[in-house]
């Protein structure tokens, strides 16, 4: 069987106040165009389907038509929720939607959701985990010792019961981290995933059983420990720092037990996001302007500050999204890349104690520490097995 594997469409998405509803309609229809030249018969999506828990009515509108025009071709859909989507609206008709192939898991029972059909090959078992905290799963297997996403998650696996001499592939919404190594951020992600993130961490040891893993949460598409782990990344760019990626959806072809092939198949945006640096007057040189409809970041190393330079710009480059500058004058007042990759490596302890430091002027108590600590692990973003904030 085949499937394409989406991941973080964010509908209802607004870039620096540039609504991204059109631009994620067009490359909708780009996918929906790729699912019969390319003989596709499901598609996964790996939760934030939604940019937001309440969204707006152009994104239900949106994502409505996605679904229809799916059941219309008669491809299976497997769509689970995201830490953006709310569990109750997503949800909202699924029991009528499975009778039209659309299967949609938002929400963590206490049982991981499954769906299995057959191929020429035998029995596939589609397995789809929602996100999921730690404090959720604690609900339902009080009797285990669950102190970390990563326990957690490899309890949900576990009492699943998956055959491993079966096909099985699964979709899931998690922080997913190879052997020593992280994924790398789109930048476009929660905060909360790019400073505490860390301690949220699944290994990919949990995923033996599965033949492959749709993961959705990182915006830059990516493998993950092995091939068949994957992100496969937003269709689209959302940020300033993911004008490097080129986006794609990985068509996955499932043959026998163990054998799995993974292409990228590119995907082409309505408008690019780039960025350009320089003077003005060597940005508007007109043998320098290419696809001004682009959205577009503008660093400007001018000097001297340009009136209206926002207004400027934009008269030919429209879709300008943000303006600054980069000179002498800015230079030591912006803060440095490694400072902000130190700020990322401090353990729960260090972030804390700056935090109230900053808040407060003074250090933070052992006893405060300690309650900030235990609502940190209600809250899913602290692992009572890291030593490093002890």
């Amino acid at each position: 069987m085949r499937f394409l594997h989406l991941g973080d469409l964010h509908i209802g998405k607004c870039v620096n106040d540039y609504s991204m509803i059109d631009d994620q309609r067009y490359i909708l229809e780009q996918i929906l165009e790729i699912v019969p030249q390319r003989q596709v018969e499901g598609v996964l999506v790996a939760g934030d389907v939604y940019d937001r828990a309440v969204p707006g009515e152009e994104a239900v509108k949106l994502l409505d038509w996605f679904l229809r025009r799916l059941a219309e071709e008669k491809v299976k859909t497997y769509l689970i929720s995201g830490n953006h989507d709310s569990d109750e609206r997503l949800n909202f008709g699924s029991a009528l939607f499975e009778k039209s192939g659309i299967y949609i898991a938002s929400k963590y029972q206490g049982k991981l959701y499954r769906q299995t059909v057959e191929d020429a090959y035998g029995r596939l078992n589609i397995y789809l985990l929602p996100f999921v905290k730690a404090s959720q799963v604690k609900c339902f297997f009080p009797e285990e010792e669950i102190s970390s996403y990563d326990r957690a998650v490899g309890t949900v696996l576990e009492k699943a019961g998956v055959d491993k001499k079966e096909r099985n592939l699964l979709v899931a919404h998690q922080f997913v981290a190879g052997s020593g190594e992280d994924p790398e951020l789109g930048g476009s992600e929660n905060i909360a995933l790019q400073t505490v993130g860390a301690v949220e961490k699944v290994g990919t040891d949990c995923f033996e059983a599965f033949d492959y893993v749709a993961l959705g949460h990182i915006h830059s598409p990516q493998r993950v420990g092995r091939d068949t782990v994957r992100y496969a990344g937003s269709p689209l760019k959302y940020s300033l720092s993911e004008i490097r990626n080129e986006k794609s959806v990985p068509l996955v072809t499932m043959g026998p037990k163990g054998e799995v092939e993974v292409e990228l198949v590119p995907l082409i945006p309505r408008r690019d996001m780039r960025h350009l640096k320089g003077g003005l007057g060597q940005l508007l040189d007109g043998k320098n302007i290419q696809s001004p409809e682009d959205y577009i970041y503008v660093t400007l190393t001018d000097e001297d500050p340009i009136p209206d330079a926002m207004g400027i710009v934009r008269q030919f480059y429209p879709n300008t999204m943000k303006l600054d500058y980069e000179n002498s004058h800015t230079g030591q007042a912006q803060l440095q890349p490694a400072e902000v990759l130190r700020g990322r490596e401090k353990s729960f302890r260090e972030l804390i104690s700056d935090f109230y430091r900053m808040m407060y002027g003074c250090d933070i108590s052992q006893e405060e520490l300690e309650i900030a600590r235990e609502a940190a692990k209600e809250a899913g973003i602290a692992n009572e097995t890291d030593e490093t904030d002890r």
